[in-house]
């Protein structure tokens, strides 16, 4: 017994020691992460959460966010790298970003949807391996993450599962059939767009033609 109570200081001691060279070692990066911290916070407060405000009163509390950010980037020390990654992400994808918030009737995202649909992309990328999403979830994403969703909601019997006309299989089939179809043109254009604007004008050609 003697050994192990001599046993704690000795670890005590240690861990004091990691500690100071922790503290030691990021002590100027102090400044720049409590800088880091107030955009953190300003970031969170953009989306809103009493009120449903427009997609353009959204964009404009980014736009003065990334404005802010961007003023004082030379004064954010080691982190400057991270900062101007920051904004040149924000500056590329801002145009698509809270499109849906100028839809009335489109629910608002909130951090319970972010989790699910990230907790779902866990899961894929742990099966599949794939870094990046796979295409089936933008192609099949309404059945594929409902699907994933629901069981955890309650159970699902088979009777639930199973469609209750041949019809309403197909309505459900429908559109997903209709958006495999249209990947295949996409990325043949992607690829080569000269040659599938010809292919286009030579049908459309055809399809003019008197029979």
């Amino acid at each position: 017994m003697g050994g192990k109570k001599g046993a704690w200081p000795q670890a005590l001691g240690r861990l004091k020691t990691l500690l100071r060279r922790g503290l030691d070692a990021t002590a100027t990066l102090g400044p720049a992460v409590r800088g880091a911290e107030g955009w953190v916070h300003g970031a969170a407060h953009i989306l809103p959460h009493a009120t449903p405000d427009p997609g353009a009163a959204v964009q404009r509390r980014r736009h003065g966010l990334r404005g802010a950010m961007g003023q004082p980037q030379a004064q954010a020390g080691p982190l400057a790298p991270a900062l101007g990654h920051c904004l040149q992400v924000s500056r590329r994808s801002g145009p698509g970003l809270f499109q849906g918030y100028s839809v009335p009737e489109l629910p608002r995202t909130h951090n319970e949807l972010e989790q699910c649909v990230g907790a779902y992309r866990s899961h894929e990328r742990r099966a599949t391996g794939r870094k990046v999403a796979a295409p089936a979830v933008v192609l099949r994403g309404a059945v594929r993450l409902g699907a994933w969703a629901a069981p955890r909601l309650r159970p699902c019997t088979s009777a639930e599962l199973a469609p209750d006309t041949g019809s309403a299989w197909q309505e459900r089939r429908h559109p997903l059939e209709t958006r495999r179809h249209q990947r295949p043109p996409r990325r043949r254009f992607r690829r080569a767009p000269a040659a599938s604007l010809a292919t286009l004008e030579a049908d459309l050609r055809k399809l003019s033609l008197p029979p």
